[in-house]
């Protein structure tokens, strides 16, 4: 006789989620709420703060027929004819209702030449999307008894003073740290952003302050980074070893970091003492330059310093 395996199989931390767009709202010039609906979305994980995902955007004709759909999934869609890639993008999940089987997204519209241009498949898909359009979430499962990953934000230092950084790609996330934070926290959120039309209520805990930075065309970062300087003042004291090399940072060159091509992404696990902790993202430049400052100019320790960026002037991901 032949034994049936009654064994459940494992599940993944990620998978494919099939999507559609329920409801749209124009927050600003600059953002975009998509609301997405599926039938499996009640599966969606929800592990709050900088929680990353991907869309996967249909192509022309085909749609979603050459997908991967496994754990090689990237492998294979590298593999596959550029035509028939469906592009995608990683964004932060903005609030996830599972029992409406609901995931909300918000989209930066870079009509001013930021990340992708006014014409990136993300751009051109969120612009021209309307309720019913189809697309793919790759997302964390419910399911999983583990931690995901994805999520870079360590609620472990949330205590500490806080400095969050970034521009208008990184509102999203900031936005989404803020709700999640104790009612306690104390510290600091600094946000650039194309448009003075952008700036958006975001709920913040009354010890944190939130700062808006319209550039109103002046370049990327011209804000940011002189106001994250004078946030570092008014946060970090200086190291008595600023000036000097952080331990580890020798190799830093002018514009903080190794290598100016290299993927700049650095997250620290909370493992080193100190009160403070800064959690930077946004365009490589930018972000390179305002690491420098913390953590070489002002000796704050590279293990309290996260810095993600999120994307290149000039250069698209490599959804493309």
């Amino acid at each position: 006789m032949t034994e049936v395996s009654t064994v459940t199989p494992p599940v993944a931390a990620w998978r494919l989620f099939p999507a559609e767009v329920a409801r749209l709202h124009r927050m600003s010039p600059s953002f975009l709420r998509v609301t997405l609906t599926g039938a499996d979305l009640d599966s969606f994980a929800d592990p709050g703060y900088d929680q990353r995902i991907k869309l996967v955007f249909p192509i022309p004709v085909h749609g979603f027929r050459y997908l991967p759909d496994s754990p090689d999934w990237y492998a294979r869609w590298r593999a596959l004819p550029t035509e028939l890639r469906n592009p995608f993008r990683t964004y932060t999940t903005r609030a996830v209702r599972r029992h409406l089987r609901e995931v909300d997204v918000d989209i930066v519209l870079h009509d001013d030449g930021g990340a992708y241009g006014p014409h990136g498949p993300a751009a051109r898909w969120a612009l021209a999307a309307r309720p019913g359009d189809q697309l793919v979430v790759m997302g964390p499962d419910h399911g999983y008894p583990g931690d995901h990953g994805g999520r870079e934000f360590q609620p472990a230092l949330a205590g500490r003073t806080l400095l969050l950084a970034g521009d208008e790609t990184a509102v999203p996330a900031i936005a989404a740290i803020l709700e999640r934070l104790p009612a306690g926290s104390r510290g600091e959120a600094v946000l650039e952003v194309p448009h003075p039309e952008d700036l958006l209520d975001l709920p913040a805990p009354p010890g944190v302050t939130v700062t808006w930075l319209p550039r109103s065309g002046a370049p990327h970062g011209s804000r940011l980074i002189p106001a994250v300087r004078a946030a570092a003042e008014r946060l970090i004291p200086t190291s008595p070893v600023a000036g000097a090399p952080a331990v580890g940072a020798a190799a830093l060159d002018e514009s903080g970091g190794t290598d100016p091509d290299e993927e700049l992404w650095e997250v620290p696990m909370g493992l080193s003492g100190g009160g403070h902790y800064a959690w930077l993202a946004g365009e490589s430049g930018v972000i390179r330059t305002l690491r420098r400052h913390l953590v070489t100019e002002r000796g704050l320790d590279r293990e309290s310093v996260a810095f993600m960026g999120y994307w290149r002037l000039g250069r698209a991901d490599d959804g493309a």
